[in-house]
């Protein structure tokens, strides 16, 4: 009789380490009332405390994204580009052949 293994939300784990961090309850009072191993929110807390400071950089994710789009649209006109060339040149070759 094995559990099935749970999953759970970004924003429920941000919500209980954020309590962890906030050190109003205890570890294992949080573990008790979410119903998770102490373990896990120490875990989860770790990764909060870690990956904070990401959230203030000057490059937030939606600019990130948009520089991402911007550069794949740009391969992806070179690759359309390149394509034309090569089918223009299979063409001239084929006179000469």
């Amino acid at each position: 009789m094995s559990k099935t293994r749970r999953r759970h939300s970004a924003e429920f784990k941000f919500r209980v380490a954020l309590e962890a961090a906030k050190a109003t309850a205890t570890v294992n009072e949080l573990a008790s009332r979410y119903e998770v191993h102490p373990n896990q929110i120490s875990a989860w807390k770790r990764q909060l405390m870690e990956g904070g400071a990401s959230l203030f950089n000057s490059k937030n994710g939606v600019q990130q994204a948009q520089e991402q789009e911007a550069l794949q649209a740009e391969l992806y006109e070179q690759v359309g580009r390149l394509k034309m060339e090569l089918e223009w040149l299979k063409k001239k070759a084929a006179r000469f052949a």
